[in-house]
């Protein structure tokens, strides 16, 4: 089957045709760096690194480029640096270390190439340059605008009329704007703001030119694969092709347009003031990030998901599964007899569904049917063949690569290696009650114990 992606600017499933096989280019938009992200910011991190990973099966690992920038220049930063009394710098530097913490923690590779906005500031000026000599933009008090009715189909992507897009885009309709529409490619910066000189005076861009900037400095002016959440349809995307097809006609921009749906947090809105918004960092100490990765994907990517803790409950459950199932891997290598090294394949299922707009929960069905399929395997080599295709296809998904025995102990708890001590030490005095309260004790904390002729092992179960 061949790959097939939803194109918001289409509005159908279109098949993906690289514009160059040897190299598959993909643009995402990254994090706004002020502040560290919750599990809504998590949901396209997590989307999008599987659309790469199944680039990458079926290109080749040298023929995938995956671009996702990091925003470092942004009047939100400039807010909460004075709103906290810190050095913007300091703020962009620790809030992308803790960036980069979760997304690995959720089991995301790192990208090709991560760009900065800071570090393109030539490229943003040279761009609004070729807009004004082609009278798509124009300075205005210090500012430079582009003028959205030189451009005919604006607003094709998100498909709102004129009353609509004013009203969305919130602009602000300043008296030096010819149309309410327009909006700002570079602004005016303050003696205690950050800001770069230009041909219209100290300042900094505009959110939407950095993007356009950035994908066209790494992949070229016209590649395959733009994504983000549904929010940045418009004004962001739409301000996007705006800027970069006026400056650049010859070229496609973007062909594929990928949209990942909103999150709702406990059946509501995420907010503070309910109690439901949940940073990553704040999950993680509740939950693997494993978990939290596996119950992002349990939604197909364009549907609304409605994140609970529950549902990162049930997917820890499902995990035990898995990693109970490849555990059944070492008993087939420790064997005597049978093979020690065996080829194996990603089950046709699992692929099929990805290659279908990213049916993850379909994919999901297909790990259970891999599962299904060491448990009921009896010879060493038949263990070994599925739990290979589980391990594989789990590997498409980012799920299933740690060892079984760390998945299910963790990183190891001093805590309850106390209470096992503590509890074989009461046996050994004939305390059984105080052995059976710490067994209950554990019990209650997700632990199982496992008594057998080597000592007492444990492992969490949820």
């Amino acid at each position: 089957m061949t790959l097939h992606l939803h194109n918001t600017y289409t509005r159908q499933k279109d098949p993906f045709e690289p514009i160059d096989a040897a190299n598959a280019r993909m643009y995402v938009c990254g994090p706004t760096v002020y502040d560290d992200i919750h599990i809504g910011n998590a949901r396209p991190l997590v989307v999008f690194d599987v659309l790469a990973r199944l680039l990458r099966h079926e290109y080749g690992n040298d023929h995938v480029t995956y671009v996702r920038n990091i925003t470092d220049v942004d009047d939100k930063i400039i807010e909460r640096a004075a709103e906290n009394g810190e050095e913007i710098d300091a703020l962009t530097l620790r809030t992308t270390e803790n960036f980069h913490a979760a997304a690995a923690a959720v089991g995301c590779m790192a990208p090709d190439v991560e760009p900065r906005a800071t570090d393109h500031i030539a490229q943003m000026i040279v761009l609004i340059e070729d807009l004004i000599g082609k009278e798509h933009a124009y300075e205005a008090e210090g500012h430079v605008l582009f003028h959205v009715p030189s451009m005919p189909d604006y607003g094709k992507l998100s498909g709102r009329n004129r009353d609509e897009m004013i009203a969305g885009a919130r602009v602000d309709v300043a008296p030096y704007k010819r149309d309410p529409s327009d909006f700002v490619l570079w602004k005016p910066s303050s003696d205690e703001q950050p800001g770069w000189d230009s041909p219209w005076g100290r300042g900094r861009p505009g959110w939407h030119l950095e993007c356009s900037a950035m994908s066209a400095e790494h992949l070229g002016r016209s590649f395959d694969i733009h994504g983000g959440g549904v929010d940045l349809v418009f004004p962001h995307h739409e301000n996007e092709i705006a800027q970069s097809r006026c400056a650049h006609p010859d070229e496609s921009f973007a062909r594929y347009w990928v949209h990942n749906g909103y999150l709702m947090s406990e059946g509501e809105k995420m907010a503070k003031s309910v109690g439901n918004f949940y940073t990553v960092t704040d999950l993680l100490d509740e939950f693997p990030g494993e978990a939290l990765r596996l119950a992002l994907l349990k939604s197909q990517y364009r549907q609304p998901l409605d994140f609970s803790k529950d549902g990162v409950r049930e997917a820890r459950q499902e995990l035990n599964r898995f990693y109970r199932a490849l555990g059944l891997r070492q008993d087939a290598l420790d064997g005597e007899e049978g093979p020690k090294d065996i080829s194996y394949v990603i089950p046709a299922d699992v692929v099929s569904a990805l290659e279908d707009d990213l049916n993850t929960p379909l994919a999901i069905a297909g790990l259970h049917v891999a599962a299904d399929a060491v448990f009921a395997a009896e010879t060493p080599e038949e263990i070994l063949r599925a739990t290979g295709a589980l391990k594989a296809a789990g590997r498409l998904l980012g799920l299933l690569q740690m060892e079984p025995e760390i998945w299910f102990q963790g990183d190891g708890d001093a805590a309850i290696d106390a209470l096992i001590a503590e509890r074989i030490a009461a046996r050994s005095a004939k305390d059984f009650a105080r052995a059976d309260e710490i067994r209950d004790e554990l019990t209650a904390q997700g632990i199982v114990l496992e008594d057998g002729a080597g000592g007492t092992t444990w492992r969490r179960e949820g």
